[in-house]
């Protein structure tokens, strides 16, 4: 079982956990580079403007975590194996308990069409996962976050490891050192999420 002060503590110090799907350990990871997103710079696509236009999805935070969560660790298309295992899931649900972990859902005629779930800490939101069931529904919940971040005064979101998919929202790669000079100032920072 995953203690939550040991992950909030592994957080702080630039590490996030991710279970082997083989064999179900947890794994603390802090990558040589990292990704983030920079939201002074976030541009959305102009798919996710239109669809903002049209009013295809509403947005909510924090209405099904749960539901995120579950939806992020379900198998992917191409990619039977997750790295969200049923005790992270648990010390996630027990985050947003603690009002830690939250969720951007995106909504398609009432049904959960996508969404995204992690963490804020000080000026810091650490990414972890997005799915849909729809199309764009993920991209929705990602430009809700990005908006939210920067009216709140937010100054990192970490997006954890490239790639393409975060790479088309804008997420770039920088060094492990560069991330920990970011991180150290923005938990400086004292921002309630919602």
């Amino acid at each position: 079982m995953i203690r939550i002060d040991e992950l909030l503590r592994a957080y702080r110090k630039g590490f996030f956990p991710m279970s082997d799907p083989k064999d179900g350990k947890v794994y603390w990871c802090q990558p040589y580079k990292r990704a983030i997103v920079h939201l002074d710079s976030y541009k959305p696509s102009r798919d996710v403007l239109r669809l903002k236009r049209k009013k295809e999805f509403s947005v909510t935070f924090d209405k099904e975590f749960e539901g995120v969560i579950r939806g992020c660790a379900a198998p992917r298309k191409h990619d039977d194996e997750t790295w969200i295992s049923e005790e992270i899931m648990e010390a996630y649900v027990k985050l947003h308990e603690l009002g830690l972990a939250h969720s951007i859902e995106s909504w398609y005629q009432g049904e959960l069409a996508g969404g995204l779930y992690g963490i804020a800490m000080g000026g810091v939101f650490f990414g972890e996962s997005m799915f849909f069931r729809r199309s764009y529904a993920s991209r929705i919940a990602f430009d809700a976050l990005v908006l939210h971040l920067n009216n709140k005064g937010y100054r990192l979101l970490d997006a954890q490891i490239m790639n393409p998919h975060l790479g088309k929202l804008g997420a770039v790669e920088i060094s492990h050192e560069e991330y920990m000079e970011l991180l150290a100032d923005a938990l400086k920072v004292k921002i309630v999420f919602l």
